[in-house]
């Protein structure tokens, strides 16, 4: 039930993205950046200085600084260290306890911390919309767009924008800015998210619409 230890791979290039349903470009008038789970228990699964670590990261960051220079709120979801049984509930079938309740497996690289402005959740669940406050707050903030970021694509990435889809709120899972346990379960995430839920695109792509001026 632990995690699994990944081999490297190789970030999917552009001309290796499955063909997107919908043709949805971020707009930074309605988005949300999220960054999911990038705590060290779930990054100690990746060789450290290779890929796909080093570029989802740098990737992750180039997108964060963007986001907040554009005034795309930037959301982190993070799960907390040391829950009980009742916490865990069937994570605990599939994963066991999850995240010990120490301050460095529980934090991010500081490439990808939060800064001040930006918001933490506390998230329970796959989706980052089950028991946290996120739909609320891009309701509050009139935002219908979620650019989704981090570990595990074919997990928690994926089903948070699956989750998305079910509320009508516009998802981008950006391909070469999430990692997972490999290549096959990468590619699987995004042919999925292409196919039925979200749009897949690349830093580069994304960077170019949150630049863009009016």
């Amino acid at each position: 039930m632990a995690l699994p230890a990944v081999a490297p791979y190789p970030l999917p290039a552009p001309d290796e993205l499955p063909v997107n349903r919908v043709s949805w470009t971020a707009d930074p008038r309605r988005a949300v950046l999220l960054v999911h789970d990038l705590q060290h228990h779930f990054l100690g699964a990746f060789p450290a200085g290779e890929q796909p670590l080093t570029g989802m990261l740098a990737n992750t960051a180039r997108l964060m600084a963007a986001a907040r220079a554009a005034g795309v709120p930037v959301v982190h979801s993070a799960q907390k260290g040391g829950q009980t049984p009742e916490e865990r509930g069937l994570q605990l079938d599939f994963w066991g306890p999850g995240a010990p309740d120490d301050p460095e497996k529980l934090s991010a690289p500081a490439s990808v911390a939060p800064a001040p402005g930006d918001v933490l959740l506390r998230k329970w669940k796959y989706s980052a919309f089950v028991r946290t406050e996120l739909a609320g707050l891009m309701s509050g903030w009139g935002r219908d767009e979620l650019i989704v970021t981090g570990v595990y694509a074919h997990i928690g990435v994926l089903m948070s924008a699956a989750d998305a889809w079910q509320r009508d709120i516009r998802a981008h899972v950006v391909a070469d800015a999430v990692a997972d346990f490999s290549r096959e379960d990468h590619d699987m995430a995004l042919r999925w998210a292409a196919g039925r839920c979200a749009a897949v695109t690349t830093t580069d792509a994304l960077l170019g619409a949150l630049t863009e001026k009016d």
